[in-house]
Order: structure tokens, then C-alpha cells, then sequence
């Protein structure tokens, strides 16, 4: 499956905003961004296994925050960091 990184993560993917990945969940999907790109999954995921409040997945165009959603391959996972300001 195709995953868009958001540029908060490009230090990770070697500066490539899209990346393949593998897996029949999201949460599969990142553990397998995690054995490519080491050090991914702690900026999106916390140690409860928890989405960081400040990041966002969208499978299409639908937001998720449950790991356990089921993907398919021509599914495409998209990862976020939430803009904030003042």
C-alpha cells in the first residue's frame, strides 16, 4: 500500500513524502513503516499504543484512530501532523 508522510516525518523516510508499506491494519501498516524506518512510530504512536494527540491518519479520505481498521492493498494510508498555532 502507498503511505503519504507528512513532512513532520520526512526525517524518518530519507525526505520521501510517499513510501510502500505492508499490512492487513493500520496498525500492521505502521509496524512495518517501523522495520523500514526506525523511529517512525514513536512520533505518531505513544508507549499505551495510543495516536499522539498532535498526529493524523486518514485511510483515503476517512480519518482513523483505531489500529485495528482493516486496509487493503489499494487502500492508501495517509499520516499527518496536526497543524496548531496561535
Amino acid at each position: 500500500m502507498i503511505v503519504h508522510v507528512g513532512s513532520v516525518l520526512h526525517g524518518y523516510t530519507g525526505g520521501r513524502a510517499e513510501v510502500e508499506a505492508g499490512g492487513e491494519t493500520v496498525g500492521a501498516v505502521l509496524q512495518d513503516l517501523e522495520r523500514r524506518f526506525p523511529g517512525i512510530v514513536f512520533r505518531v504512536i505513544d508507549e499505551q499504543g495510543r495516536l499522539r494527540p498532535h498526529m493524523r491518519l486518514f485511510v483515503g479520505t476517512e480519518s482513523v484512530q483505531d489500529l485495528s481498521r482493516r486496509v487493503r492493498g489499494k487502500d492508501e494510508l495517509s499520516i499527518l501532523g496536526a497543524l496548531s498555532g496561535g
